[in-house]
């Protein structure tokens, strides 16, 4: 029975760091993020259909790499709420990406 508890909770702590959920932000291109450039719509666009990387930065400067480009390259510039699958800062699984003009998700 010990071993079942066990069992159990190290189950509870592996999916808890690797949760399902909804994180906001603007999609910018990785360069411009880690190099802390400002919000400029026009330059995300063009760096990221140039083939630069998109993340996602949240408003406390969070970086969220994102796997599955093809599904966020098209917001890039914008502000979105993208829900999916996270592990640590990643995005590992799109499920989708609304614009927050679009949507309550990005309601407080």
């Amino acid at each position: 029975m010990k071993r079942i508890v066990t069992i159990l909770a190290l189950t509870l702590l592996v999916s808890a760091l690797c949760f399902g959920g909804t994180v906001t932000g603007y999609i910018s291109d990785e360069g411009c993020a880690r190099n802390g450039v400002e919000r400029n719509p026009t330059c995300a666009k063009n760096c990221v259909k140039g083939g630069a990387t998109a993340v996602l930065v949240t408003d406390d400067g969070e970086i969220y790499t994102i796997s599955e480009q093809a599904k966020v390259k098209e917001f890039a510039g914008e502000v979105v709420a993208i829900t999916g699958k996270v592990e640590d800062k990643e995005i590992t699984s799109v499920e989708s990406t609304v614009l927050c003009r679009d949507s309550d998700l990005c309601q407080g």
